[in-house]
């Protein structure tokens, strides 16, 4: 088995973890999957930020693990779910990090939704 590389933020490709601080909802299949007031912010030098919300916040009952995992040297091993919600199913539309590296120890125990796999991620002051 080849060993992963594990790289450390730094000046070339920073990542900053940083709280929301707003309400968020995602919407997949018409349901609320996720409802949070403690989602954070996951910016990766010049890729779109992207949330992440704690697994306590999502209904995790319309989450299925599928085969997909992918390795980000910075954050770890994902692990990608198809959200099954009111009869509907997008494949691998969330993601985890169960053992994120840790420079991004923050997004463990956090869920990650792909906004072009939901029907929306409204984050609505509050």
């Amino acid at each position: 088995m080849q060993e992963s590389i594990i790289r450390v933020p730094d000046s070339q490709h920073p990542i900053i973890v940083e709280p929301v601080g707003d309400h968020v909802i995602v919407v997949a299949g018409g349901k609320v999957v996720a409802d949070t007031l403690r989602a954070i912010t996951l910016r990766e030098a010049d890729l779109p930020p992207v949330l992440y919300i704690p697994r306590r916040d999502v209904d995790m009952s319309t989450l299925k693990r599928s085969a997909t995992s992918r390795y980000c040297p910075y954050k770890g091993e994902a692990s990608y779910f198809s959200i099954a919600a009111n009869a509907q199913e997008t494949p691998d539309g969330a993601w985890i990090y169960g053992m994120p590296h840790w420079a991004v120890c923050e997004i463990e125990d956090h869920v990650a939704f792909d906004s072009d796999r939901v029907e929306r991620i409204d984050v609505l002051a509050h």
